[in-house]
């Protein structure tokens, strides 16, 4: 196991990077709705919900760091998603896509509201389009684990959303490469909600992880795939028993830039900003939440200790 201060540390830098680039989350609200942008630029900020929600849960940050989350959500919030309004307007767009409620679901568990999207979300979750639109399995296990959080009826039960999963059949671990990997990674988040619930992993898939997941900590250390390492030891934090590895841990330290940007693959990009931001604000966003969890994990071992 490496050292909690690198750990924590590894957070710190991540935070101050995302808040000091706060307006690289934003709508392209001049976008043409059937070119697609208007809706892509929803994942960061719904991410950062995402990341924000685990921070706040596991009250592991320092004041400095919970600030300047809580400052950057209510940004996100009333500046980029103009106090929901954006999310009404894509819902309202696009009624049997789940992005704007996918992204709304973690504004509304830490205690920002908009009715209008919740009466949206409410009527088109009876829609028949709304369960027939076709995911990828790991997508619709993520939708039935929001639908569960926001108190609607899954369109399909977890337990046979993750049986058409990679993961889920647990194959042969050799055959992993980036994209499953990914598959890997959020399937382990949708099951445990992002952390909160480690004992959500099936036991045989929890075994099965406790084999492997090493095996893959070191080959993508290698490649020096920075955005997938970081998310694997998040999955790592989310085990039963996590291992903290102290290579992989080390090695992620090291790939941050002392500004706190975290490359998404091997060097950090150059370029116009807002494009490198692009490029590097989900590497540096799971930096952040792989500090939190690993921290939070850390300590109650030393706890317990």
């Amino acid at each position: 196991m490496t050292s909690t201060r690198l750990i924590h540390s590894v957070g710190v830098g991540a935070v101050e990077w995302l808040y000091a680039h706060r307006d690289g989350f934003r709508l392209e609200t001049e976008t043409d709705p059937e070119a697609g942008g208007f809706m892509e630029r929803f994942k960061p900020i719904g991410e950062l919900a995402v990341i924000g929600r685990v921070l706040f849960r596991e009250g592991v940050s320092g004041s400095r760091q919970t600030d300047l989350v809580r400052r950057l959500l209510d940004h996100a919030w009333r500046v980029a998603l103009d106090g929901g309004r954006m999310l009404v307007r894509g819902q309202r767009g696009e009624p049997q896509s789940p992005v704007p409620f996918e992204v709304y679901l973690p504004f509304r568990e830490l205690g920002y509201r908009q009715p209008e999207m919740e009466e949206w979300v409410r009527l088109n979750h009876r829609l028949g389009s709304w369960t027939a639109r076709e995911l990828q399995p790991v997508r619709r296990l993520g939708l039935s684990a929001c639908e569960r959080r926001f108190g609607l009826l899954p369109g399909m039960e977890e337990g046979e959303a993750l049986a058409r999963t990679w993961l889920g059949n647990t194959p042969e671990p050799w055959t992993v490469e980036a994209r499953t990997g990914y598959d890997i990674t959020h399937t382990v988040f949708h099951l445990t909600d992002w952390g909160e619930r480690p004992d959500g992993l099936p036991p045989r898939i929890a075994a099965y992880l406790d084999t492997w997941l090493p095996v893959w900590l070191d080959d993508w250390l290698d490649l020096r795939r920075w955005d997938l390492l970081g998310e694997l030891l998040v999955v790592d934090a989310c085990l039963p028993s996590p291992t903290l590895d102290a290579a992989a841990w080390e090695g992620f330290a090291a790939a941050q830039q002392p500004d706190g940007a975290m490359p998404a693959v091997r060097e950090m990009p150059e370029g116009d900003p807002d494009d490198v931001f692009d490029v590097v604000y989900h590497s540096t966003l799971v930096a952040a939440f792989a500090s939190v969890l690993a921290t939070s994990r850390a300590l109650a071992r030393m706890a317990d200790a």
